[in-house]
């Protein structure tokens, strides 16, 4: 029951990244066609300009979890490295109690208001001629919590299982 759990939670991660991953490309056509357009014709587009940036800004998001399932993630590896595989079991088990959760939590509750404000006003781009429906584009960011939420269960999990059972 305990790897059926954890492989549905990292189910969500993996098809959330490898979705969010085609955004990518999608992102290179777009710069590309910014500057053929730009630099070939002359004829600019702030909303295609902006859609390159809220392109990154969903990648970068909303691949965080995958990013966390697959251990890509930034970390001080000073002494981590050195650990034994039981060791790392703790840090990463006490890292996602103390750290990634609470920080998680904290990314959640603090952005609701921010982007319930901007569902309550339509909010769109502050500039002439740019995208529409900019609280969209900001909801990412407490769904990315929850996804983040989502993978460090199943990381705890995971560390929890290994530290009971002694394997993977």
């Amino acid at each position: 029951m305990l790897d059926t759990t954890i492989r549905w939670l990292e189910g969500i991660s993996e098809l959330v990244g490898r979705t969010v991953a085609w955004l990518t490309i999608t992102m290179v056509l777009a710069t590309f066609s910014v500057v053929l357009l730009r630099y070939g014709f002359g004829i600019g587009s702030i909303k295609l300009q902006e859609s390159v940036n809220w392109m990154h800004a969903a990648v970068f998001l909303l691949g965080a979890a995958y990013t966390l399932k697959h251990d890509e993630h930034v970390r001080v590896d000073v002494f981590y490295r050195r650990f034994s595989p039981h060791l790392r079991a703790w840090v990463n088990l006490l890292g996602t109690l103390l750290l990634l959760l609470p920080l998680a939590g904290l990314m959640f509750w603090s952005s609701w208001d921010y982007v319930a404000q901007s569902w309550r006003v339509s909010e769109a781009s502050g500039q002439v001629g740019g995208l529409p429906a900019l609280y969209l584009l900001k909801t990412i960011i407490p769904v990315t919590a929850v996804l983040l939420v989502i993978q460090g269960l199943a990381l705890l999990l995971r560390q929890a299982g290994y530290l009971l059972r002694g394997e993977e």
